[in-house]
């Protein structure tokens, strides 16, 4: 359960995440590639290339959608519903092999890289809770 603390910190990174999302998605999928090659696996059609179109294209996607959740940290579940719904019922993602939490991980390396201090342990603490409960809100579908 997020925290209001856990909110304000989250809202407060986003808004320096914003204007950077490209790229930080981009990063943060390449890393999960390099870092964790089974998920590879998931992305047969993508150019899997260093800075390829299909991974900027995708992690912009990635991002985008969690800051629809920054904006909804109160209502999860309506703000991620589609995206759960293409997951589940449209891509059928195994949610056994959903890499949600690897890729979390990625995203936050990179957070921590591009934010340096600011990227504090409270932050850390908060981004982590974050993320988790934005992978349980996409495997509800699969209950």
């Amino acid at each position: 359960m997020l925290t209001a603390d856990d909110k304000k910190l989250i809202q407060q990174v986003w808004e320096k995440v914003f204007s950077h999302q490209d790229d930080l998605g981009a990063e943060a999928l390449e890393r999960m590639f390099i870092t964790y090659p089974q998920t590879k696996t998931y992305f047969p059609h993508f150019d899997l290339h260093h800075g390829s179109d299909q991974i900027r294209s995708h992690g912009k996607k990635v991002v985008s959608a969690l800051g629809n959740a920054v904006k909804s940290l109160d209502n999860l579940s309506q703000a991620l519903s589609e995206l759960s719904n293409l997951h589940a019922y449209n891509l059928r993602v195994d949610p056994t092999h959903f890499a949600l939490q690897l890729l979390s991980q990625c995203f936050q390396v990179v957070l921590a890289v591009h934010l340096g201090n600011d990227y504090t342990p409270e932050v850390h603490a908060a981004f982590d809770k974050f993320m988790s409960a934005v992978a349980a809100v996409l495997a509800e579908k699969y209950r």
